[in-house]
């Protein structure tokens, strides 16, 4: 794989989702890692998910009591530098610590609410370059920032196309984010392109210029970002990571930092749970996500990346992103899983799942969908509890509180069924052809 993929450093999840009290896995570029605290040192730890002794996933395992990532197998268990502390099944007189049962620590480090992980040589690894917004470590307490993630079956380079251009949103995404009204000539212009990446701007903006001008920038090969600022609103940032787990599929990242002019808007975002928030996301990934995941089998068949200019017909100003995206691509080491295959197709119902590309490895949706199915049998008991106090009680009072308790556990119970619903899978039917 070229170093422009390899020599990086990449978001692996937000700091908020992980639990210091359990490990979690990743796959990044093929790679299977393992996320744990370590407590001694007060910081996230990154391992390649294989225990050395019998090759099973640490992930499986647990942090014991000493504070140590413990193979579920036989308990060999690790210190954060990746040094052997414990092999049970050794004599007492055993060191542990051999060069062949150590774990590679890789390098990682935390910003903006992500942690990140380095993919190269760990010499090289520098913090301090870490793939940020530079927006929002200005002055971070004024920015209001919704964030949400999703493991998308499409490749990273098909996502970041998809997120750069923004002429498709009035007509995808029309009826959730978008109105097919407000679509127009996109004349926008490149204005800095070299090998980290490129900016453009668009003097009218989005909604015919309603909005006013949008900046774009995209910083190689993982993060873009569009900025604009509102009129008599505030200023808006779409920012996304396209992070590449494997041939087909990616995680995304997406984070929509707000800046608002009066405080009222702040309250209001705020008093909205973040899983709320995120099945709202769902349905607008889910607007796009069937035909991207067909549309790039078509391409890869046409050649891939570097075949866009023949296999794609871009006549209009309006795909000057998606343009500078492949030329980027083609002079920078090409995609970063070349010469594979992309995996079968999948059907519909495969690629609405929510729950498997995100509640299980999401604390707040979890969480959520846990207490939803622990009220269920409260709400159903409720409901019978009622039918029966009308039933026993019929023509008094009590009657009527029962009717009046039915009806609202009734609705409390369908509310419930369309919460997990929203937390588990999508419908497949896009709101925009309704």
């Amino acid at each position: 794989m070229h170093p422009t993929w390899t020599e990086q450093w990449w978001p692996i999840s937000y700091v908020q989702d992980l639990d210091p009290k359990k490990p979690s896995r990743f796959t990044l570029l093929e790679r299977d890692l393992v996320i744990w605290w370590d407590k001694s040192k007060e910081r996230w730890r990154v391992f390649p998910d294989v225990c050395p002794h019998r090759l099973v996933p640490l992930s499986e395992g647990r942090i014991n009591d000493e504070g140590l990532l413990e193979c579920p197998y036989h308990g060999w268990s690790f210190d954060g530098s990746g040094q052997c502390q414990r092999v049970p099944q050794a004599l007492e007189n055993t060191q542990p610590n051999n060069r062949r049962s150590r774990c590679a620590s890789l390098p990682t480090a935390t910003g903006q609410g992500l942690l990140f992980v380095w993919m190269g040589a760990p010499d090289a690894a520098d913090p301090s370059q870490l793939p940020l917004v530079p927006a929002l470590e200005d002055n971070p307490e004024s920015w209001t920032v919704q964030d949400t993630f999703r493991d998308l079956p499409m490749d990273a380079v098909t996502l970041l196309e998809n997120v750069l251009d923004v002429s498709h949103v009035p007509f995808t995404h029309h009826k959730t984010v978008g109105k097919r009204d407000n679509a127009a000539p996109v004349e926008a212009k490149v204005t800095l392109e070299d090998a980290d990446g490129f900016e453009a701007f668009w003097e009218e903006g989005p909604r015919r210029g309603k909005l006013g001008a949008q900046s774009t920038c995209f910083r190689a090969p993982q993060l873009m970002w569009h900025d604009l600022t509102a009129k008599g609103f505030g200023r808006i940032l779409t920012v996304v990571y396209a992070v590449p787990i494997r041939r087909g599929e990616c995680r995304l990242f997406a984070r929509f930092p707000f800046q608002f002019q009066s405080a009222l808007p702040r309250l209001l975002i705020g008093l909205r749970p973040r899983w709320l928030q995120h099945i709202g996301n769902h349905k607008v990934l889910e607007d796009d996500q069937v035909f991207l995941h067909w549309q790039e089998r078509v391409l890869e068949q046409a050649g891939g990346s570097s075949a866009v200019e023949r296999s794609f017909f871009m006549p209009t100003t309006s795909d000057v992103y998606v343009v500078a995206l492949h030329r980027w691509l083609n002079a920078n080491g090409g995609e970063p899983f070349a010469g594979q295959r992309l995996p079968p197709r999948q059907t519909t119902t495969e690629l609405m799942d929510r729950y498997q590309s995100h509640t299980i490895h999401c604390r707040s949706c979890s969480a959520a969908l846990a207490n939803i199915q622990k009220a269920r049998p409260w709400t159903w008991a409720l409901l019978w509890g009622s039918a029966a106090l009308v039933g026993i009680e019929q023509g008094s009072a009590w009657s009527s509180v029962g009717l009046v308790t039915a009806a609202v556990t009734g609705l409390v119970l369908r509310q419930l069924n369309r919460w997990e619903q929203g937390l588990t899978v999508g419908n497949g039917q896009a709101p925009r052809n309704r």
